[in-house]
């Protein structure tokens, strides 16, 4: 029987929460269609660093390497300082696992509600692909006469040909194994940010010759937004760099119903992926066994499709489509008229009987 090793992050807050419903998920998945986990936990997180001062270890990062795939809960602690975990173990593992693609699907369930009037299912399905290890994000920068009234600070954004082609070759693929508007459509800013946005440009053209069978798009990042809001049905696949990428995908949780349901994949297609619902850890619902955990679940389903079992992925799926249609009104917390345990045996329970 094939058995994927899996590293598993609960983090802060009511990350261990959902991570604990995803788990139960994906073992009833696993079970259906004749497969198997071997999950092993790690601590990195808020409370680690409290009582130890450690955020993440070289030989941490050599443990997580040699796993198949990571589940993430959700990073960030009310009692430490905002950027320390963050940098120090979300960016930190996607920068040194080479995560360098960002993959936020934009999906609207039947019997979920999006703020957008007159919009359904049918006009809401799209995929992010977003630049993830360059950017703004990678660190380059820095301040000149900090704390005096003369002070610099410089945030620089670094774009390679290597990190750029790589991300927009995996859209054009990713349109193509999508197969529904074989469309890809680059958001930039080529009209302020002539130089990363040229080398995005250039390239995104150049690397759409190999694929004549996808269409391709161009939009400033502020027409992406207006769009997305208006006219949400015009996307397929969009492509990105890693700050308007950051950006777009919150506007994308939104349109979709709230980050109760919306997941995201760090992925390096050739190393250790790690899959996470996009909300933070929630810690004033912390115990509460309230707190939505679709969206973790949809992460699990995500590792699955990576992971190549695509049958036990769309089981997944079916299934939070049937309970968000028959069974969970409102995803918000405390408003599901379920607890998170419950939704995750709901959940479950779908997965063996479909």
């Amino acid at each position: 029987m094939k058995k994927y090793n899996i590293g598993v992050i609960p983090g802060d807050g009511t990350g261990p929460e959902v991570v604990a419903e995803s788990v139960k998920v994906l073992k009833a998945a696993a079970k259906k269609h004749g497969f198997d986990f071997d999950f092993e936990y790690f601590d990195f997180g808020g409370e680690r660093y409290l009582k130890t001062g450690e955020i993440l270890s070289d030989s941490d990062i050599e443990k997580v390497k040699t796993k198949d795939a990571i589940l993430l809960g959700a990073i960030g602690h009310p009692d430490v300082k905002p950027g320390i975990l963050e940098k120090g173990i979300l960016l930190k593992l996607r920068f040194t696992l080479d995560q360098y693609i960002n993959l936020r699907p934009v999906v609207l369930y039947e019997g979920v509600d999006t703020p957008l009037k007159n919009k359904g299912p049918e006009d809401i399905d799209f995929v992010v692909v977003r630049e993830n290890t360059e950017g703004l994000y990678c660190g380059a920068g820095g301040f000149l006469k900090k704390g005096t009234p003369d002070e610099v600070a410089i945030q620089e954004s670094v774009n390679t040909r290597k990190g750029v082609e790589r991300c927009v070759r995996f859209a054009f693929e990713y349109a193509r194994k999508r197969n529904k508007e074989k469309k890809v459509t680059l958001c930039g800013k080529t009209n302020v940010l002539t130089y990363a946005f040229d080398l995005w440009e250039r390239t995104f053209y150049e690397v759409a010759k190999e694929y004549p069978d996808i269409q391709t798009d161009y939009a400033h990042v502020d027409a992406i937004c207006m769009w997305m809001v208006k006219n949400p049905e015009y996307f397929d696949v969009i492509v990105t760099d890693n700050m308007f990428g950051d950006i777009i995908t919150d506007l994308g949780a939104v349109i979709q119903g709230g980050m109760g349901i919306a997941a995201g994949g760090n992925i390096n297609p050739a190393g250790v992926s790690m899959y996470e619902p996009i909300g933070g850890s929630a810690p004033k619902y912390t115990g509460k066994n309230m707190i939505n955990p679709l969206a973790a679940i949809a992460a699990g389903q995500m590792m699955l499709e990576q992971l190549g079992e695509d049958s036990a992925a769309h089981t997944i799926e079916r299934a939070i489509k049937k309970a968000v249609k028959e069974n969970i009104k409102n995803l918000s917390a405390g408003k599901m008229g379920y607890g998170t345990k419950e939704v995750g045996d709901l959940i479950a329970g779908y997965v063996e009987s479909l």
